[in-house]
């Protein structure tokens, strides 16, 4: 099989690209780290794929998704667009677009509220509700343009990941952050607030993945345990003596916790936080 990773010197994507030539497929990676922006890519090329898995985006933690929105919303709706336009002409067998747990509602994960899972259809493209922040938009035109595109005969799986984490994350993000005070032994230990997250692992983003788009899945689907744990749980997990919560710091959502059911259809997670975090401290 013929795939296309883009975005595949990133986190994630560059797990994509181990895991399909691991499998013996036929991978083209694309990324700007790498010196190849894949909006040109995708203006000029003319190859089939079998699939295409779209990684590419500006991300970079809370700090860029609150710090700097109109830059991060210039740049990933302009990254996206060229994707829809290459897609309309070069018909590929199918495209994994990954959303994002941010296109969630805000109002659902909002400290006031009484915690609940996140469940697919709480996303409604025809009557939206504001996500989390310009991030969030950006991925709510991409599910439209999912949408539009499956209008038009082509082949798309949504993927919702929430709060990925691996021990090659970028430090820009609360994981691998709070892993790396530990192992410094430092007391306390600061985290940014005390919100609420589902970890799932890097490793298991990439496998439900893959069987979702094998199995053609056309619903979005989030990538998620149930499991909520808060920063200052998961530093006291980590080996955290005291743990001091920040005031002064982007926070994000107070409680962000995905309903598995529709994944665990197909795949059941197997790295576990407390395997993930044994891992990051090796």
């Amino acid at each position: 099989m013929r795939v296309l990773v883009t975005g595949s010197a990133g986190f994630v994507g560059a797990r994509f690209r181990q895991a399909l030539e691991a499998a013996d497929h036929d991978v083209y990676c694309v990324d700007i780290a790498d010196g190849f922006d894949c909006r040109i890519f995708f203006r000029t090329a003319t190859a089939y794929f079998d699939l295409v898995i779209h990684c590419a985006a500006v991300v970079g933690g809370r700090i860029v998704i609150e710090g700097a929105p109109f830059h991060l919303a210039a740049e990933d709706l302009s990254i996206d667009a060229e994707l829809w336009r290459w897609a309309r002409r070069a018909r590929p067998g199918r495209i994994v677009y990954f959303s994002s747990s941010a296109a969630y509602p805000v109002d659902l994960q909002a400290a006031e509220r009484e915690p609940t899972q996140l469940v697919e259809e709480d996303i409604d493209l025809d009557h939206p509700r504001a996500p989390d922040q310009s991030y969030g938009w950006v991925k709510l035109t991409g599910e439209m343009m999912a949408r539009c595109a499956r209008a038009e005969g082509l082949a798309v799986t949504v993927v919702r990941p929430f709060s990925g984490f691996g021990e090659t994350q970028d430090r820009a993000y609360p994981f691998p952050a709070i892993m790396a005070r530990v192992r410094r032994g430092e007391n306390p230990v600061r985290v940014w607030s005390n919100s609420v997250r589902d970890f799932i692992h890097v490793d298991d983003i990439v496998a439900a993945t893959l069987v979702a788009a094998d199995l053609g899945i056309d619903v979005p689907v989030n990538l998620c345990t149930g499991r909520g744990v808060s920063f200052t749980e998961l530093a006291m997990m980590a080996g955290a003596e005291t743990v001091e919560v920040l005031d002064n710091m982007p926070t994000g959502v107070h409680h962000r916790v995905g309903d598995p059911t529709r994944m665990l259809d197909f795949y059941e997670p197997r790295v576990t936080l407390e395997e993930g975090i044994a891992r990051a401290l090796a």
